[in-house]
């Protein structure tokens, strides 16, 4: 095979398939590409087949043959799931098998336009002894149906189940094979799902698609922060908007905080929906910098909806929710709080802040809390909002606690310069 120069080589020949699902191309960078293997991770029961049965269904009926193989189900649970769902079955081919002959056959007899295993954990082959689901066995599958994929020019899409330590079960060598790593994150008790990129050959890993679980299965939300704030109560104590950004896309969610009397020796701190550890330092910053007394009071912060935020931009609706709900006073009406906060209690520059204002703006919010050193980056007024730059956390509850009921700030024990 001779080589080829890369100002000649044509990528038009190979169009992307695109999706009926907006939030699907948004993760896949425009649509699913010819040829690619792509894995999606996630925990048991999350709703992975749930997807991939519904991008199986979307394909088929566009007019292209696909195959959906299944090791876990049988033909009779698929179609059932299928009409609950409200599928069409036309073009959609059901292959309930473990093994990986069968499946590469019927791959090279139908030919099909999209492949879909469900799941890479148990599929297995006769050339391998060790026993399914084992990292053998789904090393040397996953290579044949990727070399397969390949020469064939099929796109193919691999289920794998998330351990309890959050990793993909079996090698995660996987991640470094396939082209495209998506998980698929949420609880089975809300509704709400994200879906990440992780590794993404063709697109960018900075895309998050918000789906909503119902008894259709996954549909898109096209308005997230919309609907993340749709059960918001006015008024109600212990409770902050923060503007955060999942991907490149801004979100508003809504922090919950409530404080209430310890009997334990030692004050619980519990946090869902947020790391453990930057509750703990807000809490700290919060008792050493401003003298809010927290040392006899438990505090539980969570953030409503289901979903997971990591950045710290969170930190300052923590802290504001958290003095919210000890002083039994509402945050002001209308207001939105982002920053990160510093171990002297000073409010740090977070990222995006124009896209995070344009968001708040955009749901009606007439105030926002921002840092004092990234505000030059935003207007002082943007469709009505105002911009409160501030540059340490006592300043910050001022504006926020103070601003409707009167009562004086707590004091602050950090410098200002």
């Amino acid at each position: 095979m001779s080589s080829v120069e890369l100002s000649s080589v044509s990528t038009d020949s190979e169009p992307r398939i695109e999706l009926s699902s907006p939030e699907l191309n948004r993760v896949l960078g425009g649509g699913i590409v010819p040829g690619s293997v792509a894995l999606l991770a996630g925990d048991p029961g999350i709703g992975k087949s749930t997807m991939l049965l519904r991008v199986a269904a979307d394909v088929a009926t566009s007019g292209g043959r696909t195959l959906y193989v299944s090791g876990e189900e049988s033909a009779a649970q698929i179609k059932m799931r299928a009409d609950r769902m409200e599928l069409p079955g036309e073009g959609l081919h059901l292959l309930q098998t473990n093994d990986l002959n069968d499946i590469i056959s019927s791959i090279e007899k139908d030919r099909p336009v999209l492949v879909v295993v469900d799941s890479i954990q148990t599929v297995n082959s006769t050339s391998i002894s060790a026993g399914p689901g084992s990292v053998a066995q789904i090393r040397e599958c996953t290579r044949v149906l990727i070399q397969l994929a390949k020469t064939r020019s099929i796109p193919t899409i691999l289920a794998g189940h998330m351990t309890k330590s959050g990793d993909i079960a079996g090698p995660k060598v996987l991640e470094h094979l396939v082209d495209v790593v998506l998980y698929l994150e949420g609880d089975q008790i809300n509704a709400w799902r994200l879906l990440r990129a992780v590794k993404n050959r063709f697109g960018s890993t900075n895309e998050v698609g918000v789906f909503e679980m119902i008894e259709q299965g996954l549909v898109d939300v096209r308005d997230p922060s919309s609907a993340l704030l749709s059960e918001r109560v006015h008024g109600a104590i212990g409770s902050t908007i923060v503007p955060v950004i999942e991907g490149t896309r801004p979100l508003l969610i809504e922090v919950q905080a409530l404080t209430s009397p310890t009997t334990l020796p030692v004050p619980r701190r519990v946090g869902t929906g947020i790391d453990t550890n930057r509750l703990l330092l807000v809490c700290a910053v919060l008792s050493r910098r401003l003298g809010v007394k927290l040392a006899d009071q438990d505090v539980l912060v969570n953030v409503a909806g289901g979903l997971r935020i990591s950045e710290p931009a969170v930190d300052l609706g923590v802290a504001l929710a958290i003095v919210s709900s000890l002083r039994d006073m509402a945050v002001a009406g209308g207001l939105a709080a982002v920053g990160e906060i510093g171990l002297s209690g000073e409010v740090r520059r977070v990222s995006q802040i124009q896209n995070r204002v344009t968001e708040a703006a955009r749901l009606g919010l007439t105030d926002c809390i921002v840092p004092a050193k990234s505000s030059s980056t935003a207007p002082v007024s943007y469709e009505g909002i105002a911009i409160r730059p501030v540059t340490t956390l006592a300043e910050a509850i001022a504006l926020s606690l103070a601003k409707d009921r009167g009562r004086p700030p707590i004091d602050a024990r950090v410098s200002t310069t």
